[in-house]
């Protein structure tokens, strides 16, 4: 454990068991604060990590998590919002983690060190060239996840790394190496904390800008939300009438008659003459509703 900030211990925190409760919490929070701020020297990481997600969803591929513990459950977290969020796949998301689906309920900490299990992972999933695999681990050193790393480069697979420790040995097997250098945890070895929070972060930079380059965001607009319930139906209009500049109630309309598809419905406001016409245009753009709403305006001009 020599050498990773995440497992030192920092005299700053000795006696924390004995202090009142505002100090304790104030140092949890401003250790985890810093962890944060620390994902801001991984921004170029990050974008070329973004690029290579938004390429392969692009292409058909998959984006693939893999992670143990908390990092699988972080992992597994955004690639589970990002269908409704962003209208990408289910298909196209998917978190693999140490010991298998049960950890999401009950973490297998003995499966962390399983090599094989990572290999047949990948196996059972079928994953390949098309998929980019991005392995998480606060250490940066977790055998499941090097393995799935090392696993998915011999398979063809893009490759991204994220540790919170500097030349780990997840770096080892990658096309990206996101660093997070969170620093010591206020508890020795939590990555939980500062480094989780670390984590979080960076996933929602990364599959958020993805979601960017594959057009699925429109003036800070999620115009590819799934609207599968009332709350999120009038979400939706919202967004509906801000982007094609309607009303509220004609923005509704329009939406149903899209069948609550966002870009359609936006498209169809704006003057798509209907749902395939509006549907063509996504298609001819790669589903960027910026240059399909720029060739709906030039054909009206």
């Amino acid at each position: 454990m020599q050498g990773r900030q995440t497992e030192q211990m920092s005299a700053e925190y000795v006696g924390l068991d004995t202090w009142p409760d505002e100090r304790a919490l104030a140092a949890m929070l401003d250790a985890q604060s810093r962890g944060v701020a620390a994902v801001r020297n991984a921004f170029a990481d990050i974008s070329k990590a973004a690029t290579l997600v938004a390429d392969k969803i692009r292409g058909g591929g998959r984006l693939i998590y893999a992670g143990a513990g908390s990092s699988g459950l972080i992992a597994k977290l955004d690639a589970h919002e990002l269908p409704s969020t962003f209208g990408i796949p289910h298909k196209q998301a998917l978190a693999l983690i140490a010991g298998g689906s049960g950890s999401f309920d009950r973490i297998d900490n003995k499966m962390e060190d399983s090599a094989p299990q990572a290999v047949a992972d990948l196996a059972a999933v079928k994953a390949g060239p098309s998929d980019v695999v991005i392995g998480i681990a606060a250490s940066g050193s977790t055998i499941y996840t090097c393995a799935a790393l090392a696993e998915a480069r011999r398979l063809g697979c893009a490759t991204v790394g994220i540790a919170c420790n500097d030349n780990a040995p997840i770096f080892k097997d990658v096309d990206v190496a996101i660093r997070l250098l969170s620093g010591p945890e206020v508890l020795a070895g939590s990555t939980r904390m500062a480094a989780g929070s670390a984590q979080k972060s960076a996933l929602n930079l990364l599959s958020t800008l993805a979601a960017i380059k594959l057009g699925h965001v429109y003036d800070g607009m999620m115009v590819n939300m799934r609207a599968e319930n009332e709350k999120l139906r009038e979400r939706a209009a919202h967004i509906v009438a801000r982007a094609a500049k309607v009303d509220l109630e004609l923005a509704r309309a329009k939406l149903v008659e899209a069948k609550f598809e966002p870009k359609i419905a936006i498209l169809l406001a704006a003057g798509a003459r209907d749902g395939a016409h509006a549907a063509q245009l996504l298609q001819q753009e790669q589903g960027n509703l910026r240059r399909a709403l720029a060739c709906l305006g030039a054909a009206a001009s």
